[in-house]
């Protein structure tokens, strides 16, 4: 029990944690702002800062730089930025809801089911970029769905539900690859090409639906972060506390689902960044850092990958190349690390 001389100390703890997460997520803030300016900077045609910032603003006397930065880099940037923040957010709530590090929503297969709605009307129907951003969204919704009903067992329980959803990945992804097989070389070659995923590569229509999604959906999971904390305790703990368990695990499992099958949609399958953006801005920003820091950190992961595809490597790739290659070894070691502490349920 804590007597009444340790109220201070907890107090000043206290303030200590939301002191360091405040001062991390201002500065992961600007961090994204400054990428954001970047990304709109760079490329074969060199715009200064000052440029990228009046152009967006509609306030430039240069048609040039408003014509490079408007027309062609901007939704490039949107996207990085929608993207980053909506795999940020969909990551960490899924993994403190079911309370495991794995449980990420690329890792438990509904990525995979967008992506094998998306790959089936692209060799299958030859759809347009909207309809097959429509089809990834319907994927990842309905595999959503089926992983819930096949997890339940008068409640959902984290382990299950990882398992369930790494059989049911494991299951897309095998239909994925007997599509594709059955496909014509061009349709083959366009299929892979989304599954590599990138952003930049959606049409208008898309991005504003994300850019919509993510202003809209973002704020209401902060306001749900409380009964997140609350479920993080405990089915029984959280309803000895007043939580509606059961609705405020659909409501955040329905949110974060849709984060991610509306950033699939938009640029296709981007791997790990859900999966690593949460850990690292509980690392970060100690435990105070929650949803808001992660979606932050997601935002910093896509457009620094993109960046780097883009600018860096001596051949342009796929933005989800690079956090492939990031993204990989934090895998192995996570599955390292849970696996010694018993962390994997």
């Amino acid at each position: 029990m804590t007597s009444t001389l340790d109220v201070p100390v907890v107090r000043a703890g206290r303030r200590h944690r939301h002191r360091r997460a405040t001062v991390v997520t201002i500065v992961l803030a600007a961090l994204v702002l400054g990428l954001f300016v970047l990304t709109m900077m760079v490329g074969s045609y060199y715009v200064s800062p000052l440029g990228v910032v009046k152009a967006v603003l509609g306030i430039g006397d240069d048609p040039t730089n408003d014509f490079i930065v408007r027309d062609l880099r901007l939704p490039t940037a949107s996207a990085g930025l929608a993207v980053g923040i909506a795999l940020g957010v969909a990551g960490i709530v899924f993994q403190k809801l079911l309370g495991n590090p794995l449980a990420s929503p690329d890792f438990v297969g509904i990525s995979s089911g967008a992506s094998l709605f998306a790959v089936s009307s692209i060799v299958l129907f030859n759809a347009s970029s909207s309809v097959i951003s429509g089809s990834a969204l319907v994927g990842a919704l309905l595999t959503a769905l089926l992983i819930y009903v096949l997890a339940w067992r008068d409640g959902i329980s984290g382990y299950r539900f990882i398992l369930i959803g790494i059989g049911v990945s494991e299951f897309m992804l095998s239909i994925v690859g007997y599509v594709i097989s059955r496909a014509e070389l061009y349709e083959a070659r366009e299929a892979m090409t989304w599954l590599a995923g990138t952003v930049g590569q959606s049409g208008a229509g898309e991005l504003r639906t994300l850019l919509v999604a993510v202003v809209v959906i973002v704020p209401v999971a902060l306001v749900l972060e409380r009964p997140l904390r609350t479920l993080e305790l405990g089915d029984d703990t959280a309803k000895a506390l007043g939580s509606r368990v059961e609705l405020n695990r659909l409501a955040l499992l329905g949110i974060s689902i849709v984060l991610i099958g509306f950033a699939t949609a938009v640029a296709g399958p981007i791997l790990f960044v859900a999966l690593i953006a949460g850990p690292i801005a509980q690392r970060l920003a100690g435990p105070s850092g929650g949803i808001l820091a992660a979606g932050l950190v997601g935002a910093v992961i896509v457009l620094g990958a993109d960046l780097v595809a883009q600018q860096v490597l001596p051949t342009p790739l796929p933005t989800g190349v690079v956090t492939g290659i990031i993204g990989a070894p934090y895998l192995i070691w996570l599955l390292a690390t849970v696996n010694r502490e018993g962390r994997g349920g």
